[in-house]
């Protein structure tokens, strides 16, 4: 259980098998009230899978699932009153206002007439689309869109939120808005659960992340510690304008070669900290000249997932037969 608070969500040996192909292989993890946890991992983890599963739109195999404190599938009418889903797919009508997607879905969720009126507006607030609330979606951009996707998912303010790649295909200012509400929605203390193959996304939301790959967890933790437990550091990636001859890093300390292309003219340098890389690029001009390009990387997630998977986080493996 997460020190955060109580478990919105704990799984625990998840299996769920299509046949011969298992698409989850003992999945556990949990998530407390009030915290949002990354689900990272590839096309074709399982992400989907996991997420419908919760929804009660799936039953597992094998394993324990309990949202909310309501043990699934025993308890799923309860569970659902509790969750709020935000699919992949923008799940809104098109030929009807915001304002009236919103009231529809607050119908839905069983709100008195006062209590679907004060949700749309605060909804239509915390999403950015006040100002076109009255306008038909059909003219909205697929960034809006999400948004008001996003917003009828949490009418009745769930105590657990899953939200499925929501930021798909949108523009800048609309995954701001969507960062922004997701962060305030686990601020009031809702368990969010965050799917996505997006690094960066996972690293400004997530106080932890699950990596998720071929239906197993390969690793669990928050952002910084995954990084420091895979050991790796930060290294230099420079292009000088001739070859470096060999031994032109001798004498630089916290500095190693670790990559050598294109006879010496491109190198890769791993250093001990960032006060290391100047000493780094000195030496490289005065035995290579100009340097045509020059970059220090810092490593992340997705150095991570490789480091363990050898493979990409935005691979795409079909033979999986999820999409996500």
């Amino acid at each position: 259980m997460s020190a955060a608070g109580p478990a919105g969500i704990e799984i625990e040996g998840l299996v769920k098998q299509y046949g011969s192909r298992t698409a989850l292989d003992g999945v556990s993890f949990s998530i407390g009230a009030g915290e949002i946890v990354g689900l990272l991992g590839p096309n074709g983890a399982g992400k989907s899978t996991t997420i419908s599963i919760i929804a009660t739109l799936l039953r597992s195999d094998r394993g324990r699932v309990s949202v909310a404190g309501h043990p699934l599938p025993a308890e799923a009418r309860l569970a659902r009153r509790a969750l709020g889903l935000v699919p992949q797919q923008t799940a809104v009508y098109p030929s009807l206002t915001a304002r009236e997607n919103l009231g529809f879905f607050a119908c839905m969720q069983g709100l008195t007439r006062t209590e679907a009126r004060q949700a749309t507006e605060a909804a239509l607030e915390l999403v950015g689309l006040e100002g076109r609330a009255d306008e038909p979606v059909a003219h909205f951009s697929g960034g809006m869109r999400r948004r008001l996707t996003l917003a009828c998912g949490i009418l009745h303010s769930p105590s657990v939120l899953l939200l499925d790649e929501p930021t798909v295909g949108v523009d800048p200012q609309s995954r701001e808005r969507i960062f922004t509400a997701v962060e305030a929605i686990a601020a009031r203390g809702a368990a969010v659960l965050y799917s996505t193959h997006a690094m960066e996304e996972a690293e400004r939301l997530a106080r932890r992340v699950v990596l998720l790959d071929l239906g197993r967890v390969v690793a669990t933790g928050t952002p910084a510690e995954l990084v420091a437990r895979s050991g790796m550091a930060l290294r230099v990636h420079l292009h000088a304008s001739r070859p470096l001859p060999e031994g032109w890093l001798a004498g630089v300390a916290g500095a190693r070669l670790v990559e050598s292309e294109n006879r010496g003219a491109t190198c890769v340098v791993e250093v001990a900290n960032s006060a290391a890389a100047p000493p780094v690029i000195a030496a490289a001009t005065r035995a290579g000249g100009e340097l045509i390009d020059l970059r220090l990387h810092r490593p992340n997630l997705a150095d991570v997932f490789f480091a363990l998977t050898g493979r990409e986080l935005r691979e795409d493996d079909g033979s999986r037969g999820e999409a996500a």
